[in-house]
């Protein structure tokens, strides 16, 4: 029996040429070929605005099209959240959406006193991140940090247990052989909804 993933299609350019674009829709034809589910989110065509106070994090209701997304998350069993690094962490649209997205009452208990608090549990997901710099490098020297961020600060304190991850390094000087090589890759996870 197949498995209710849901692809979030973290680049914010909507240029479809982008590489993240192709990733995304490798991961799904993998995912649907072995009859899984999918659903996809594509960050670039959502209009996220930006929160601005904590009362608005814990109090206010999120706008209609972060509803619809919360719906996809709570929905999905796997998440797939892919991006480009920028600045060394994700974009910042994608981080606008993430803290729209993971408020209180959906992601999280209300009383954030609980050392515990993920209301996402029994869920995994998969992170994969493009970066213009060797992956090895951001692993070793930058330590992956805006990765772990995500991993540890989004993710599990949600719930979400088992993270998995792929890095795609130097994808500005990537070859077309290479490029194949990837979207094969991230089909081959799809079908296997990893």
């Amino acid at each position: 029996m197949g498995k209710r993933i849901l692809i979030i299609d973290g680049h914010p350019d909507p240029f479809q040429d982008r590489f993240c674009h192709a990733l995304a829709t490798a991961y799904a034809d993998g995912a649907k070929h072995s009859d899984h589910e999918v659903r996809r989110i594509n960050i670039a065509e959502i209009d996220i605005p930006f929160l601005r106070t904590r009362e608005e994090w814990t109090s206010e209701k999120p706008p209609l099209a972060i509803g619809k997304a919360q719906e996809h998350i709570h929905w999905a069993e796997h998440l797939v959240i892919i991006y480009p690094l920028w600045a060394g962490t994700m974009p910042a649209l994608l981080k606008a959406f993430f803290e729209q997205i993971f408020r209180p009452g959906f992601a999280v208990e209300k009383e954030l006193g609980k050392m515990w608090p993920g209301l996402l549990r029994g869920k995994s997901a998969r992170v994969v991140v493009t970066m213009g710099m060797p992956a090895w490098f951001y692993r070793v020297f930058y330590l992956a940090h805006g990765l772990k961020s995500l991993e540890r600060n989004i993710l599990r304190f949600s719930g979400i247990g088992r993270i998995s991850e792929t890095l795609i390094g130097s994808v500005e000087a990537i070859s077309d052989a290479d490029r194949k090589k990837w979207l094969t890759k991230i089909q081959l996870l799809g079908s296997k909804a990893q």
